[in-house]
């Protein structure tokens, strides 16, 4: 069984979604970042910290010492959204690649997904939780991430209208990597000004194997 490292309060969780939509079953090994550890008066290094991104024998395993990361025997993979399309590659199933040319897009969307939307919709949220968006300077800064997002959502949209998913016209593990990329700027109006995204994203969210997941999420310590 491959085992994944990480915790439901990160990128872990487009993972855990693809894998259960796949049927796959995986050994979830906790991990918690050492930042959360700090920002609750826990010393990451100290001897009796939990098992966190900075502790060695973590380190051991993935240098950078981010999560999630996936081993499977002697393969170690330290990329979300690349876990994600391995296991479906593995597993296979109407979830995962039919042919070549259906790995090939699921990859594309997955690459354009990480360069062109994660960034600054991962800023979005962050803006928005932590208050810095009501400051005159975050407001400023906000207005900017939100504009880096028009481009290649409104490529995302115009391609969801015409086929309903990205590849296939079926959900895939691409919908499902894709759209934690754009969960990041759920929080935040410019959604409703890509109806096509809003609804794509919406019946992926709806998705049992989602839900599921995000229940988990929620039942986690912040």
């Amino acid at each position: 069984m491959a085992s994944l490292y990480g915790v439901y309060r990160s990128r872990a969780t487009r993972v855990i979604w693809a894998a259960a939509e796949l049927g796959v079953t995986l050994d979830m090994i906790p991990v918690i970042q050492a930042y959360r550890l700090e920002k609750a008066g826990i010393d990451p290094a100290a001897p009796d910290a939990p098992f966190n991104t900075r502790t060695p024998g973590f380190l051991a395993i993935s240098p950078a010492g981010a999560i999630p990361v996936l081993t499977d025997g002697d393969l170690v993979l330290t990329e979300s959204l690349a876990i994600a399309l391995y296991l479906a590659r593995k597993a296979g199933g109407p979830v995962a690649p039919a042919n070549a040319a259906e790995d090939a897009q699921m990859q594309q969307w997955a690459l354009y997904g990480a360069a062109s939307i994660e960034t600054p919709a991962l800023a979005i949220t962050y803006a928005m939780s932590d208050g810095s968006a009501e400051t005159p300077a975050g407001a400023v800064a906000l207005a900017g991430h939100v504009a880096a997002l028009r481009r290649p959502f409104a490529v995302l949209d115009q391609h969801l209208a015409q086929h309903g998913h990205l590849v296939g016209g079926r959900f895939t593990v691409a919908d499902s990597n894709m759209a934690e990329c754009v969960r990041y700027a759920q929080a935040h109006p410019v959604l409703a000004d890509y109806p096509a995204v809003s609804r794509w994203l919406e019946r992926c969210q709806a998705r049992p194997a989602f839900q599921a997941m995000w229940a988990k999420r929620l039942q986690e310590p912040a």
